[in-house]
């Protein structure tokens, strides 16, 4: 691994919020098949949506109000026919396929992760 060491002022820069999954669909009209998420994120920054390679670990319907953690200032990407607005965040199985980062308890949406 690289040493690109950043300062914390470049961290501030990332702007990493909590969301609720409110609706999950599976699109495999990709290379690899992805599950299109809607996430709230609270009143200041809305409903925004996300494309995610998941079907390996998730079923679609066992997505909705999970919380996640989420990128959400990123310029929106665009996956296929869609836009991804938001990256969602996970770490890897071990078979590198993402597992969710998610909170055990319910909390608020939209705050940031500090």
């Amino acid at each position: 691994m690289k040493n690109n060491k950043i300062n914390y002022l470049d961290f501030q820069k990332i702007d990493i919020r909590l969301g609720t999954i409110i609706d999950s669909r599976e699109y495999n009209e990709l290379r690899k098949p992805s599950i299109l998420l809607k996430i709230d994120f609270g009143k200041d920054i809305g409903i925004k949506k996300s494309s995610a390679q998941l079907q390996q670990n998730y079923k679609a319907s066992e997505l909705i109000n999970k919380q996640v953690i989420a990128v959400v200032n990123f310029e929106p990407k665009q996956i296929g026919k869609i836009f991804s607005e938001v990256l969602v965040l996970g770490l890897p199985d071990e078979n590198n396929e993402p597992i969710l980062l998610s909170p055990k308890i319910k909390l608020k949406n939209g705050i940031k992760l500090y």
